[in-house]
């Protein structure tokens, strides 16, 4: 039988039965309605005439009205004869009472009338409890038949609860289970329902799908293996070095190039865990260290250096984690990781390459430089000669470039010592406020000029501390200058030096110029980088160089800037 045959059935004959239920209750209901209407319309109504009746002949001798109420209820009762012998008790009462009419003091007459209403009342009382059997009768049989009609209902009903839903879910579970085998590459999986419903039409589409899965999995599998190879070859000529780990840590495959540079054999390598070859290799310990402790610091601009082949080489080092999102599901799965090293060696070797011409040019250009500050400085002496105003505008304009000049040259020349590693650091005491008076005389004629104020503040706490004087003296000094030229005209700003604990000392310059938008705060110590519309003059050096010299001190740089509040600028360095 089909599913929907079913369900129409089992739905349907609970209808039916509910429909069988409201017909028998309702119909009993009707005749307990109908057996009381009967004792209420017939009965009742002869018992409330013959009580007026008998009220009224009570009150004859005494109220003149009386005779016509009695008469009243006397007619009514007439008009309401049901059972049989209350006709004849009603004649009886309207003869005694015409007789009473013309003699009313006759006391005989009233208690005939009484006799007869007596008689009358006792007829309806008798017919009343005849009437209230019947309706206790017809009340049994409602409550016999609806309980056999309720209980046999139950049955059919309980019976399609138990058996209606397990027809249906059971061959879906087997189909669920079925559909799971399935999905994990069990392609032999069989549903087997024998029944001409709708399940037994999906088992045989199921079944049929099955084989034809299993028939392209037997026949996709030399293809697959091919593929396999294809990609093995792949990774083993990368110029790449390329090491593949599963998701236990288990070495799935490495490449030539990476087994040349680690100096290991394939067979020690593959199929083992990289923890237990990173026992007896530094360079792999070296590789899986993010992997093994995902939450120490990370580097990302650290480079591996490696000997190969008795040559230095260097590689940047990447490690992907490979997820995938199994067919049918939402949330992806970590199935492996893949560490790649690059070899950057080359352009290393192009970056040093370019870094000493750049330190052999910034050089050789101080000596030029420093012979037409000279050749400048002659030609302003009044004793080689007097110079007219046009002359003297030329002899600015030269100088202030070759000063730029000169200060370009300085910072090539250093951002070289510090990518060659000739640059070295001088650490030694010095008072904290002669640098300081060093910093603001330096500074003064540019900030004079533009009606700038310097303030200081610093730590009376603070007297001598052990740095670099130079490179700390040339980063505040840049730093300051910098402030100076992007701070509104008639502004200030303030060098502020404190205690931050027993080992550290905090310098700040803060200036109340334009500000650096938000976008660009983390570029600022970039190489070159220079604020979009920036109008005054730069290389975009020099807060890279200060950057670089600062952490070669051990101490970090950093800067706070709010649009149309100006920036603060701060290093922190060790006291001792």
């Amino acid at each position: 039988m089909k599913i929907k045959t079913k369900l129409n059935a089992g739905v349907g004959l609970l209808f039916f039965m509910i429909i069988v239920l409201s017909t028998l209750g309702g119909w009993f209901i009707y005749q307990l309605k109908k057996d009381t209407q009967n004792i209420l319309a017939a009965n009742y109504n002869t018992l409330q005439y013959s009580r007026n009746m008998l009220l009224s002949l009570e009150e004859i001798e005494k109220e003149p009205f009386a005779l016509s109420e009695f008469q009243k209820n006397l007619d009514l009762q007439r008009q309401n004869i049901t059972e049989s012998g209350e006709k004849e008790a009603t004649q009886n009462i309207h003869e005694h009472f015409s007789e009473l009419q013309n003699d009313q003091g006759n006391y005989s007459l009233h208690s005939a009338i009484r006799k007869d209403i007596a008689e009358l009342m006792q007829l309806n009382m008798n017919a009343i409890q005849i009437k209230s059997g019947i309706a206790n009768t017809t009340a049994q049989n409602a409550i016999a038949v609806i309980s056999i009609a309720g209980t046999l209902c139950f049955l059919i009903a309980f019976i399609l609860m138990v058996n209606l839903p397990a027809n249906i879910s059971n061959p879906i579970r087997e189909l669920t289970s079925s559909i799971h085998q399935i999905a994990n590459q069990n392609y032999r999986q069989r549903v087997q329902f024998e029944s001409n419903s709708e399940f037994g039409e999906l088992a045989r589409s199921f079944n049929t799908m099955a084989e034809k899965l299993q028939e392209y999995s037997e026949s996709r599998i030399d293809k697959i293996l091919k593929g396999k190879k294809r990609i093995e070859t792949l990774i083993d000529n990368m110029h790449d070095a390329v090491i593949g780990i599963d998701e236990n840590r288990k070495v799935l495959f490495v490449n030539d190039e990476a087994l040349k540079i680690s100096g290991l054999k394939k067979e020690n390598f593959v199929g083992k865990l990289i923890q237990d070859v990173a026992v007896s290799n530094d360079l792999v310990r070296d590789l899986i260290k993010e992997i093994i402790n995902p939450d120490a610091e990370k580097n990302p601009a650290e480079l591996l250096k490696i000997f190969v082949e008795g040559k230095e080489n260097y590689f940047e080092k990447e490690i992907l984690d490979i997820k995938v999102i199994p067919t049918g599901e939402k949330e992806s799965s970590f199935i492996g990781q893949v560490i790649m090293l690059r070899n950057i060696t080359p352009f290393k070797e192009l970056d040093l390459a370019k870094t000493r011409f750049i330190g052999t040019v910034s050089h050789e250009f101080k000596t030029p430089i420093s012979s037409i500050q000279m050749g400048l400085q002659l030609l302003e002496n009044e004793k080689i000669g007097s110079l007219n105003e046009e002359q003297q505008k030329l002899i600015k304009g030269i100088e202030d470039d070759t000063v730029r000049l000169l200060k370009i040259t300085g910072e090539l020349l250093n951002i070289a010592q510090l990518e060659t590693g000739v640059s070295q650091l001088n650490i030694r005491p010095f008072k904290i406020n002669h640098m300081i008076e060093e910093v603001i005389k330096t500074n003064k004629s540019a900030a004079d000029k533009r009606q700038i104020s310097i303030y200081t503040d610093v730590d009376s706490t603070l007297d001598v501390m052990n740095a670099d004087q130079e490179k700390t003296l040339w980063v505040l000094n840049n730093i300051v200058s910098n402030a100076i030229r992007y701070s509104y005209e008639l502004s200030k700003v303030i060098i502020k030096v404190e205690r931050l604990n027993s080992e550290h000392v905090k310098f700040s310059v803060t200036d109340r110029g334009l500000g650096i938008e938000e976008q660009y705060l983390k570029h600022i110590f970039t190489r070159y980088f220079r604020v979009p519309g920036t109008k005054t003059e730069g290389t975009g050096l020099g807060l890279s160089i200060s950057k670089e010299f600062i952490e070669a001190q051990g101490g970090s740089i950093s800067v706070e800037s709010e649009i149309g509040n100006g920036s603060i600028f701060s290093f922190i360095l060790k006291i001792n």
